[in-house]
């Protein structure tokens, strides 16, 4: 079993950056790929970032590359998400995940290669 705990949301301005870290307990994380995901009010879930276990390998949805950055950090047994330039269309509940697939060097954006997942951080962008 992993315990995945998401951190840093709040409310920011439009345009403003945020920083999102994702602490990964009870097994170490640093073979799996792991994600970020969202979800607004109303709406279903979205990809949002991956990253491959080694970290060189990341894959994004279209609506925040050139804005967001995933990255990790295996000796912390942490993941983070940096989030620039945000927009109101980014408020939304971020979730973390842990691929289900031992030594996983695909960022897969589908939810369902996703086997544990986080409780959630709000964001809340403003206009």
């Amino acid at each position: 079993q992993v315990q995945l705990v998401e951190s840093g949301g709040g409310l920011v301005q439009a345009g403003g950056s945020l920083r999102l870290s994702c602490a990964a307990s009870g097994r170490t994380i640093s073979s799996y790929a792991m994600g970020w995901f969202r979800q607004a009010p109303g709406k279903e879930r979205e990809s949002v970032a991956a990253i491959g276990w080694g970290g060189d390998s990341t894959n994004y949805a279209d609506s925040v590359k050139g804005r967001f950055t995933i990255s990790r950090d295996n000796a912390k047994n942490m993941v983070y998400l940096q989030m620039n330039t945000l927009k109101p269309e980014d408020t939304a509940v971020y979730y973390c995940a842990v691929r289900k697939v031992y030594g996983s060097a695909y960022p897969s954006l589908r939810d369902d290669d996703y086997g544990y997942w986080g409780q959630g951080t709000q964001v809340t962008v403003s206009s």
